[in-house]
């Protein structure tokens, strides 16, 4: 599936790396079920909310100074460089909201949206490290080559909603992970993708209501890698924060992994 272009970078790295360390296996889901926390009838203040602006949702993105460890920038204009949302054709209409998290748009029919990407800060090389490839077996290799790229990559879209467009969207999120356990397949304007499982995951419990979830893609190739995408989409009012985790270097080495916590809790700050 063609993404929006940030999303699709990471993407097209990933298969890079894949095929460099020679994995033939990877990935793990974090236990759990998805959360939904304060999820109620719409009150007649809801029902009459007016949604943000796109200028009000800008100033509302978390910035690299509020978020130790990272660096934040605004990928909006980006976004719009790529594929609208309108681009994508779902298989199975119930699984759309899942398809549009996870390829950085919103995931109802928003009056307003900005995108965002956070990225870890790379780690520095451990005392312990070869410095020479001939030095190494190949599984000492792979493993040091995995942890270089152990670098949380979060892409964050924050969309605003008229009324209760808010609550619908997080009906829909909530009952496409409930719907989509089978997966299903999505294709943009130039490509296809294939996700085999979306599972709930433990949600971080901020929000009005969340919920999270993880998404098996197809491997690109037989016998290839299996790849794992994670999500979560938190309501705060009529304001939705949808958020994918990427970490390349936990896909290389297999290991599970999960939405960036800090992320996270510092976008929720600016929010509640």
């Amino acid at each position: 599936m063609k993404r929006s272009s940030r999303v699709r970078a990471c993407a097209t790295t990933t298969v890079g790396v894949l095929a460099l360390a020679l994995i033939t296996g990877c990935g793990g889901e974090d236990s759990g079920k998805s959360k939904e926390s304060g999820a109620s009838a719409t009150t007649q203040a809801g029902k009459t909310a007016k949604a943000a602006t796109e200028v009000e949702l800008e100033k509302l993105l978390v910035t690299t100074a509020e978020v130790t460890g990272y660096k934040a920038e605004s990928a909006t204009a980006e976004a719009r460089a790529g594929d609208s949302k309108s681009d994508l054709k779902v298989a199975a209409e119930v699984c759309a909201p899942i398809a549009y998290a996870v390829s950085g748009f919103a995931p109802g029919d928003e009056a307003a949206v900005v995108q965002s990407k956070v990225t870890q800060d790379a780690k520095k090389p451990t005392d312990t490290a070869s410095e020479s490839t001939d030095d190494v077996s190949d599984a000492e290799w792979q493993a040091e080559f995995a942890e270089s790229m152990n670098i949380d990559m979060t892409f964050l879209t924050l969309s605003s909603y008229d009324g209760d467009g808010a609550e619908k969207a997080m009906k829909a999120v909530s009952d496409a992970v409930a719907g989509c356990g089978g997966g299903f397949s999505v294709n943009g304007s130039t490509d296809r993708t294939k996700y085999t499982k979306i599972a709930s995951v433990k949600t971080s419990g901020f929000g009005d209501e969340s919920v999270a979830f993880s998404a098996t893609g197809e491997p690109e190739e037989p016998n290839g890698a299996t790849g794992f995408t994670y999500g979560e989409v938190v309501r705060y009012g009529n304001t939705i924060a949808a958020y994918t985790t990427i970490n390349l270097g936990k896909v290389v080495s297999g290991k599970p992994y999960a939405i960036s916590a800090p992320v996270v809790k510092a976008q929720s700050a600016k929010l509640k």
